[in-house]
């Protein structure tokens, strides 16, 4: 399968934050893709800190909810918080890593939506995808990456 990933980081050394969650990522793999690094402004809560993010093209036979918990492992590892408040609000961040898509996979579990249920309106994984797969289409809306920028669906 290929995975579809999002890394970003709004603190501290934010290229280095991203490079160490990158070599985490594809340790031990022979096949992926890193893109161009994206600035951002935080989406979804105020902060001084911008974001820079990369996307990760990864191949795995790893079950999507085996992947995520994997992610998340990495992320604490790497000293990375919550992302969340305890009011459940987005916060600062040294490492955020989300699965965008996942191939032509739909899931929607409590704990995991495939494809990312926000990434139609966010430049910072739209832009990622255009250059790592160009081709892929939204499998609920058959749209490619560069037709959801084009819509102006993003923030």
């Amino acid at each position: 399968m290929d995975y579809y990933l999002n890394i970003g980081s709004n603190l501290g050394d934010r290229r280095d934050n991203l490079y160490r969650a990158v070599v985490a990522l594809t340790a031990g793999r022979k096949y992926y893709a890193v893109s161009s690094i994206v600035e951002s402004e935080p989406w979804g809560f105020e902060s001084e800190n911008g974001f820079l993010n990369v996307g990760l093209k990864l191949s795995s036979r790893m079950e999507p909810h085996k992947m995520l918990e994997r992610i998340h492992r990495i992320e604490r590892r790497l000293g990375s918080a919550s992302h969340r408040d305890s009011e459940g609000h987005y916060v600062d961040r040294l490492v955020d890593i989300d699965i965008v898509a996942i191939g032509d996979l739909v899931i929607d579990t409590p704990s995991l939506q495939v494809p990312h249920p926000h990434l139609p309106e966010r430049d910072f994984f739209l832009r990622p995808m255009m250059e790592l797969a160009p081709d892929w289409r939204h499998p609920a809306t058959g749209l490619t990456a560069s037709e959801m920028l084009d819509a102006g669906l993003h923030g």
